[in-house]
């Protein structure tokens, strides 16, 4: 037998920031009831709610935090609790940081612990889109969203969990990887001011992933951290979203410059700035082709049929309907075409430097 003190215990810690979140705020705590290895804490962050959600918290019987005079939203109110929380952890514990809208499957925080080995960083959820809005088959955009998540999701599990981003619907990070952020930040290694989470950006999950790479980390997403996460139920809502992310990202490249840990970043950006100015060519060539005749060509009739393939055999999983929607082709490269739309607005913003709006 061998010798030596027992491995002390792992304490979980789950945080679910929550603005206005009662109605779904029951379904993501029975989903942390449900877990193979559950959370040994629960604290909702109420931000300025006006709702009941603190009402729907403590009658589930978990812990509340009411953030005091917080104007920096989901990444304010987490620092909030967190220069509370650190100091009375150990750097082996783990805190759990999801939205409230965000439902884990059984076995995430069992997976996610798992996944902690080297130098992983962070393990983050592979997430799949949630129908929400009551009809039969959902309201349409909600299911190309799903279809796009679903694709994602397919991607990561290509990657063996290899991820460049940490997501924000839930994401596993030890105490000690915060505390190294946060001494980061105060000797000016990262950027910010000493805290967790970087309150300057629009996308603080995407921010903390890039100072985690920079500190030496990877990020993981394994097979085993699933949930669903909510769905936009309105198009200009999803543009609202999308405009928040392509502009935080972009911002944040910004901040980090041109680096090792920044390079394939970069190159996404550039991907999705070729990819706009595709769909802008395209749209031209259709049009000019509908004014002066167009010719049908078996090469390019082929490469259409094996795009349409992949896209309905990337959507397996959802179903025959899913498979239904994207075999159209059409109704799918509109919605592409509305993405493409939105990163250029996107670009637009931050090149105008117009106010920034969550």
């Amino acid at each position: 037998m061998s010798g030596g003190p027992p491995t002390p215990a792992v304490t979980v810690v789950a945080l679910l920031p929550a603005h206005n979140e009662e109605a779904s705020l029951p379904s993501a705590l029975a989903a942390l009831r449900q877990q193979t290895r559950r959370p040994d804490h629960v604290i909702v962050i109420a931000d300025n709610c006006t709702d009941g959600t603190v009402e729907v918290a403590r009658a589930h019987q978990v812990e509340v935090y009411e953030t005091v005079g917080n104007l920096h939203k989901k990444a304010g109110g987490l620092n909030q609790v967190l220069e509370l929380l650190l100091p009375g952890l150990a750097d082996d514990d783990v805190v759990l940081v999801q939205d409230a809208d965000s439902f884990l499957d059984p076995g995430f925080i069992e997976a996610g612990l798992k996944a902690y080995a080297g130098n992983v960083g962070g393990v983050g959820g592979v997430f799949r889109g949630r129908i929400d809005s009551g009809t039969r088959w959902g309201r349409f955009v909600e299911w190309l969203q799903a279809n796009e998540y679903a694709r994602y999701e397919l991607d990561i599990r290509r990657q063996r969990g290899k991820v460049l981003v940490l997501t924000g619907t839930a994401t596993l990070l030890r105490v000690g990887v915060l505390r190294e952020v946060v001494r980061a930040r105060a000797d000016g290694r990262l950027p910010g001011e000493p805290r967790v989470y970087d309150t300057r950006v629009l996308t603080e999950d995407n921010e903390l992933s890039f100072a985690l790479m920079k500190l030496g980390y990877i990020l993981r997403s394994p097979s085993g951290c699933t949930l669903t996460t909510e769905t936009m139920q309105s198009w200009r809502a999803l543009a609202n979203q999308r405009v928040r992310w392509k502009r935080g990202a972009l911002e944040n490249l910004f901040d980090y410059g041109w680096t090792r840990v920044t390079r394939p970043y970069w190159g996404r950006q550039a991907l999705g700035a070729i990819g706009v100015l595709i769909t802008a060519a395209y749209l031209f060539s259709l049009v000019y082709g509908a004014l002066h005749g167009m010719r049908v060509h078996g090469f390019w009739l082929g490469v259409t049929v094996l795009f349409m393939a992949e896209r309905v055999v990337t959507v397996r999983r959802r179903g025959k309907l899913a498979m239904a929607v994207a075999a159209t082709l059409v109704v799918e490269m509109l919605y592409d075409m509305f993405l493409q739309g939105v990163q250029a607005t996107a670009y637009l913003h931050a090149a105008t430097g117009r106010e920034r709006r969550w």
